[in-house]
């Protein structure tokens, strides 16, 4: 599946493009793709992040006893059908 890409222009310090312009050139990439990966890598921590922030509010919610216990028994009777 191709992805649509947007043209986007951002601003930043003259000493990070230098900083860009040496990582791309010593990993033979554009800019462009170094940008890419950098968000695609930022966004990827950041859902890492939320899922982890999601498994600590929910920790300790269930209150039915042992959770393991119970996934064997609702999964014993799916078996039994």
């Amino acid at each position: 599946m191709v992805m649509a890409t947007t043209r986007t222009i951002i601003t930043i310090p003259e000493k990070e493009k230098l900083r860009l312009k040496a990582f791309s050139k010593t990993h033979g990439i554009s800019m462009s793709a170094a940008i890419r990966q950098g968000i695609s890598r930022l966004l990827a921590a950041d859902e890492k992040n939320s899922y982890q922030q999601l498994v600590r509010e929910s920790q300790g919610i269930w209150k039915k006893g042992d959770g393991l216990t119970y996934q064997k028994k609702i999964r014993a009777e799916w078996d039994s059908r």
